[in-house]
């Protein structure tokens, strides 16, 4: 199956400069200026995550069906709203099954982005033979990979656009600012890129790196310590509620606590500081960070 995700890995990667110039124009900002009506009036776009992430992922759509025409793939995307994943590709002849989860989000600096959710560590993560809520059984995929799209926000654009509320006309289209720019997209395997905590909110998802380069290159906290430390930790990992629903004691909320508690990984060779500076530049505040949107909302 390794060889399978990597000749995908490759032959996708190869790919993302096509996929950044069906969003973007030669100066990296964004081709999406508003909405226009029947009468010619160009609305301005708002940077709502919620609102950028939808559209930029109808825009990438095109450049994945020609992904799957060239390679053999048959697509599915996903049957529903929020279910998992966003596309499955599949080639029966290669035996071939591979989940792409799209993802966005913005940069809140130079080096770190505001995070990702990267699915449900609950529901068909655990149950990995079950079809509920995801297009195939978790079990089948021979990989799990995360699409991400890393913007940068155009505060100024954005300042305009909820003072002034106003519109334009067709001809003076390129007088209407990009809302976000500096477009970079990246492929990784979801766990590579994931952190030791869960997306911010109360849902039971699992949390990114907000490291742009650990992000990119896919270096992770878990790339450190291997796939099935990552299976293992969010499949045991308990939320307060959780917790609580089975009068049970949360065993650990963080990957130092994970280690003590699982006491028999191997960690020979792995930097244990390494390790503990990340799961601390992966915390999340809940009460002050803003969840990063997923982009198929089909």
């Amino acid at each position: 199956m390794r060889n399978i995700s990597m000749g995908f890995y490759t032959n996708f990667s190869a790919q993302i400069n096509a996929f950044i110039k069906s969003i973007a124009t030669e100066k990296n900002e964004w081709i999406i200026k508003g909405f226009i009506d029947i009468y010619k009036r160009i609305y301005p776009m708002t940077s709502d995550t919620k609102v950028v992430s939808k559209i930029i992922e109808l825009m990438l759509f095109p450049e994945i069906v020609r992904f799957g025409d060239k390679f053999d793939y048959e697509i599915f995307p996903a049957e529903e709203q929020n279910h998992y994943p966003d596309i499955s590709f599949k080639n029966e002849k290669r035996n071939e099954l591979i989940a792409v989860d799209i993802k966005s989000t913005y940069r809140k600096n130079s080096s770190s982005i505001n995070g990702m959710t990267l699915g449900a560590f609950t529901g068909y993560f655990r149950s990995r033979d079950t079809t509920k809520n995801i297009r195939f059984p978790y079990n089948k995929y021979s990989a799990h990979y995360v699409l991400g799209v890393i913007y940068t926000r155009n505060e100024q654009s954005s300042e305009v656009f909820s003072k002034e509320m106003k519109n334009y006309e067709l001809n003076e289209l390129l007088n209407v600012p990009s809302v976000v720019s500096d477009f970079q997209i990246f492929l990784q395997e979801k766990w590579r890129i994931a952190s030791d905590k869960p997306g911010s909110g109360n849902t039971k998802n699992i949390g990114s790196t907000k490291n742009i380069q650990r992000m990119v290159e896919g270096r992770g906290i878990f790339s450190k310590l291997g796939k099935e430390a990552f299976d293992d930790y969010w499949t045991n990992y308990l939320t307060n509620d959780m917790a609580k629903a089975i009068d049970s004691n949360k065993p650990y909320t963080n990957i130092n606590e994970y280690l003590e508690w699982r006491n028999k990984i191997d960690l020979d060779g792995v930097d244990l500081e390494e390790i503990r500076t990340i799961s601390k530049e992966d915390s999340v505040d809940d009460e002050k960070e803003e969840e990063s949107e997923k982009l198929n909302l089909l």
